[in-house]
């Protein structure tokens, strides 16, 4: 059994090397009037996640980013600034671009924050699609720190449906660093359960706790990052979406090295416990995507025929050149 199949290494595919498929990425971006050092960014978080096995949020999003850029929804060359900052709090304008840039300029700016003063917020808005939850909490984790982040996008409750509908996929995600252990990396949205009469009835209590927890984050990601005030409502960009992003020095709390021991201990005894039915092996959050990065740094990224079809496709929308049959003696 196959528990997601959107995010799991393809049965069948070719091996391209991180370099060749990060470069092919970023010319993309740049073809379309991207600022080299954002596309240059953009083309590593999305490759990396790639590298995990991540394909949704790694080049599966590629043709959506190219196709609100090239129809003027998303800004290509936004000017990210700060709008307000505190000693541990800073917020960010993303001026109408993809939220990556706002949002990774802000987590290490907070980490920066975090190292002197224990703790360190941010909030994001004015921009499009952060991308994954994870790519600022692994930031986090790399830098010796807890992270926490959620990203919310304005819609409007109707209210003719019922309450269930607040449930949404808006994203949440955790990371705690360990040792020789993978780090804890929960990294999910919302929507735990959808909403309807037959799950209601099956599994009230999932769907009630879903609904809560989509509502603290559409409230923490999204009210609280501003994406429903005036002046981001009346921006002539597609900017629906904002994030909130907490960094924690553990060295304020406990030494680095002590919690990376205790959380080593942790995990090891949830791996030594009988995995879920379908799967290979026992693994807490994040566990299996560190186990495939590692797979893949050696051998190359796994890429399915669909995911190197659509990235020749976008090339050819915009005159870049993009193959991968110099590497089809990688096929499996």
């Amino acid at each position: 059994m196959r528990l997601d199949r959107r995010n799991y290494p393809p049965e069948h595919a070719i091996r391209v090397p991180y370099d060749a498929l990060r470069g092919l990425v970023e010319e993309l971006f740049l073809a379309a009037n991207m600022a080299e050092a954002d596309a240059e960014l953009l083309a590593t978080i999305l490759t990396r996640n790639n590298q995990r096995c991540i394909y949704s949020h790694g080049t599966g999003q590629i043709p959506h980013y190219l196709d609100v850029i090239a129809k003027g929804q998303v800004n290509p060359r936004p000017a990210v600034r700060v709008v307000n900052e505190a000693d541990s709090a800073v917020v960010l304008d993303g001026d109408g671009g993809l939220g990556y840039f706002p949002c990774w300029q802000g987590t290490l700016l907070a980490i920066e924050k975090a190292k002197r003063t224990g703790v360190a917020a941010l909030t994001t808005r004015n921009h499009h699609h952060y991308g994954s939850a994870g790519n600022y909490t692994r930031l986090a984790i790399e830098n010796d720190c807890i992270g926490i982040s959620v990203s919310g996008h304005r819609t409007y409750l109707n209210p003719e449906n019922p309450i269930g509908h607040v449930i949404d996929s808006s994203p949440i995600s955790i990371g705690i660093p360990a040792g020789r252990e993978p780090s804890l990396i929960m990294d999910m949205g919302g929507d735990i359960v959808r909403y309807s009469d037959q799950t209601m009835e099956s599994f009230p209590n999932s769907v009630f706790k879903a609904m809560a927890l989509s509502a603290a984050i559409r409230s923490l990601g999204g009210v609280f990052s501003g994406i429903y005030t005036e002046e981001v409502r009346s921006s002539n960009w597609d900017t629906n979406q904002g994030a909130f992003i907490v960094i924690v020095n553990t060295d304020a709390f406990m030494p680095i090295d002590q919690l990376k021991s205790e959380m080593d201990d942790f995990v090891g005894m949830a791996r030594k416990m009988h995995p879920v039915e379908g799967m290979e092996r026992a693994e807490l959050a994040g566990g299996n995507e560190i186990a495939w990065e590692r797979e893949n740094v050696e051998r190359g990224i796994p890429m399915s025929d669909w995911h190197c079809a659509t990235l020749v496709e976008e090339g050819e929308k915009l005159g870049v050149r993009v193959s991968f049959e110099e590497y089809e003696p990688t096929r499996f």
